[in-house]
């Protein structure tokens, strides 16, 4: 038995009280206390200027009556709080702000205000948007006008719900810019989303905020027919396919907190042909006013992509896309959609050659018309966006702007008979074809920048292209190129008509407003160019900057991808990555093994009331001693998963385990220790593996199978500090659910 005692009595029994009363007290941050963390997630606190002792036997934790049998897995101690909170960063984006400040003691809870814009006082925000990043906290607001006058206040909050507004702190004044609505989804006055022109949500629209604990259980009233009657329909899939018949018009703002994967969500919320989310309407002019986004810098779809399927009004942004199946986003049919401010990472590869990285990025289909892609960021994708099949009936009018394409193969965009204005676009390095016209497109290549990227500009079986056809469909189209800026390799390949005027890659305007003569036509095809961008009654209302100030702009703050560039972010070695449409192995690890650092939303953790209680839970792990699960996620950030998670369902020390990394062909577990350890790995029976490769060594350890737990456990296995560890399929494929690691004198 152990005994832990100090003068400041903060490792203690409680006083005897004479009664069996349980006797821990509610969180209170103006006091010092001890916290005893119990195995089912939920906290005990006592006030330590009460304690004089507490006692450890054999797992079991004796304070006073109250006593702990192996349930408290971490003793932590706050002292009362002293200082106002500390703001760490804050900043203001576009039509949103946010602040990070340092967590304190024991308190659980924020409020966090905003001021300035729309708001005259402080206003409080929705508490979801308030999370927990372990060592600080942040909060996002959005759905603000532009104006430089924001400020956000942080107010901690006591265990008992009542804010502590004399250690509360404010920012600074912020500035919120405007997203830029330019393009054909605005033609005419529309407003994709769910929100409007000011960046504010529209009338009555309805918020969700989808994590990965609620994606398949958040629920919503809706209407439901013609006669305006409502039902109730759970998860996110769902909710988006009660939308398709078009009886609920309803704005609608989907907010997406953190990491989302193919784990967290049911197969039955994913609909689309890709297994992944879909929002789809009975026709192609059901109305959807609904916006997809992502809070902060770090919301994730992880295994799954977007599909939007027929339906009009539709927004989607401030998203990374890692490992997708198939397409990461697809459109069919859709009208006036807006993509925008989203990171495309690799997407889980194909069977067929060319999808190495994945299928289509961005796709285009099955005559969608009136959309916008832009401050989108394409990371080394490998077919970046198709822009038409061979069905559409018309011109379509599609538009790319500010786009980051950035060491990304080919298809920027590949258009086939669509009518496309690419303008304001960064070609960085694009190791292949930058903008590719075939069978009748119309595209005007307006004021982007191509740096050192091969073939910026190619029309099918000429020119350039040759008589090999970078297309199957061969036929060609016409491009009208102006204000561009070619550099390194980009100018050396481009045949403009000025030179080539049979066998040219565009025709290269002297003035945006001059049109193409009927005399230039494409050579296989005969195609002439519709010259929409010369026609009032076509085009909207746009401001492109200068082709040399595109770089900073795109690359900027308030440049392409999602707030901040994203949590997930690679720097390309241009003098290798500019030519190569090789994968880039390193960016590949560090996709399949992307995880976020989110905790949870702040103040989520189960509250609780009463003391102890008798029994019951696993026996916490001894000093220094790292039992890590992966049970959806690593609970250890020692640990970065590459690949996909499977069903293992132990018992292992009375404690469940739903799920395990699968050690697959694509599975993989990463880590480099700070001490020297002995490991022990535990898998489950659900799979024959009873072995992995460590650092491509086959392990040849025996082990031993709990039937009744449904695991097996490896012998120990000496591992050492500052080595980096790689866990990958043995000889058969295996699920490892835990990994123990136990401490060994140096």
């Amino acid at each position: 038995m152990k005994h832990i005692t100090s003068l400041f009595t903060l490792l203690a029994m409680m006083m005897a009280t004479g009664t069996q009363a349980q006797n821990d007290v509610k969180q209170d941050a103006t006091k010092n206390q001890v916290q005893l963390k119990l195995a089912d997630g939920t906290s005990k606190y006592y006030n330590t200027a009460d304690i004089h002792e507490m006692t450890f036997d054999n797992g079991k934790v004796m304070a006073g009556q109250d006593r702990y049998d192996n349930t408290v897995a971490a003793i932590s101690f706050a002292k009362a709080i002293t200082d106002r909170v500390s703001i760490l960063e804050a900043k203001g984006w576009l039509e949103a702000a946010y602040v990070k400040f340092s967590v304190y003691g024991n308190i659980r809870n924020y409020n966090v205000y905003v001021k300035g814009g729309q708001y005259a006082d402080y206003t409080k925000i929705d508490r979801e948007l308030v999370r927990n990043y372990g060592t600080y906290g942040r909060a996002d607001v959005i759905g603000l006008q532009a104006a430089a006058n924001y400020q956000l206040k942080v107010v901690p909050v006591n265990g008992d719900g009542t804010e502590l507004t004399a250690f509360a702190s404010e920012t600074g004044l912020l500035e919120v810019k405007g997203y830029s609505r330019q393009g054909f989804a605005f033609k005419d006055g529309y407003e994709p989303g769910a929100y409007k022109a000011d960046g504010t949500l529209k009338a009555n629209a309805k918020v969700l905020y989808v994590t990965k604990h609620n994606f398949n259980t958040i629920q919503l009233e809706m209407v439901k027919d013609n006669k305006g009657n409502t039902e109730t329909y759970t998860g996110l899939g769902e909710i988006f396919k009660a939308k398709q018949k078009g009886y609920d018009t309803t704005p609608m703002a989907v907010r997406i907190i953190g990491e989302i994967t193919t784990n967290d969500a049911d197969a039955a919320q994913l609909m689309s042909d890709e297994d992944g989310l879909q929002l789809k309407g009975n026709g192609d002019d059901t109305e959807m006013n609904v916006t997809l986004e992502g809070i902060g810098d770090d919301a994730t779809f992880n295994g799954f992509g977007m599909t939007f399927y027929n339906g009009t009004k539709v927004e989607m942004r401030n998203i990374g896309l890692v490992n997708f199946n198939d397409d990461g986003i697809q459109l069919k049919g859709t009208q006036h959609a807006w993509i925008h401010h989203i990171d495309f990472f690799y997407g889980n590869a194909g069977s067929a050659a060319d999808q190495k990285k994945g299928d289509g990025s961005l796709d285009v289909k099955d005559d969608s018309r009136y959309c916008t892609f832009s401050y989108n960021h394409f990371w080394d994708s490998g077919k970046t966006s198709l822009c038409g099949m061979k069905s559409e009936s018309g011109p379509n009018y599609i538009s790319y702007d500010h786009n980051w394409f950035d060491h990304s193969d080919s298809r920027h965009p590949r258009v086939r008979t669509m009518t496309v204005h690419v303008w304001n676009n960064y070609y960085d390095g694009v190791s292949k074809i930058g903008v590719g016209a075939v069978k009748g497109a119309d595209i005007f290549v307006e004021s982007n920048y191509f740096r050192n990227s091969k073939n910026p500009m190619l029309i099918s079986e000429q020119g350039t292209d040759g008589r090999g056809g970078f297309a199957d469909d061969h036929d060609g189209g016409m491009i009208k190129a102006y204000g561009n800026v070619l550099t390194g390799k980009s100018a050396t390949t481009f045949r403009s008509h000025k030179q080539y005027p049979v066998e040219f890659d565009a025709y290269e305007a002297d003035t945006r407003e001059e049109k193409v003569p009927e005399t230039y036509k494409s050579v296989v095809g005969e195609y002439t160019y519709n010259n929409f961008d010369t026609d009032a009654s076509l085009m909207y209302e746009y401001a492109p900057v200068a082709a040399n100030d595109v770089p900073a702009v795109v690359t900027g703050f308030y440049g392409a991808g999602r707030m901040n560039h994203g949590d997930l972010q690679w720097t390309f070695n241009n003098t290798t990555d500019d030519t190569s449409d090789a994968i880039n192995d390193a960016l590949k690890a560090a996709v399949m093994g992307y995880h976020t650092t989110l905790i949870g939303i702040m103040g989520e953790e189960e509250e609780t009331s009463g003391g102890g209680e008798q029994g019951g839970g696993d026996e916490p792990a001894p000093e220094g001693i790292i039992l890590a699960s992966f049970d959806g996620s690593p609970s250890s950030s020692m640990f970065t998963v590459g690949g996909s998670y499977g069903d293992g369902k132990i018992t292992y020390n009375s404690i469940g385990y739903k799920k395990g990394v699968k050690l697959d062909s694509k599975g993989s577990i990463t880590f480099t220790p700070a001490s020297n350890y002995l490991m022990t790995l535990v898998l489950a029976t659900a799979k024959d593996g009873r072995d992995v490769k460590i650092n491509n060594e086959t392990t040849t350890v025996s082990g031993t199978e709990n039937s009744e737990g449904k695991y097996y456990e490896l012998q120990p296995i000496a591992i050492t500090k500052g080595t980096q560890y790689v866990l990958t399929k043995g000889s058969k494929e295996s699920i490892v659910m835990l990994i123990k690691l136990e401490p060994v004198a140096e």
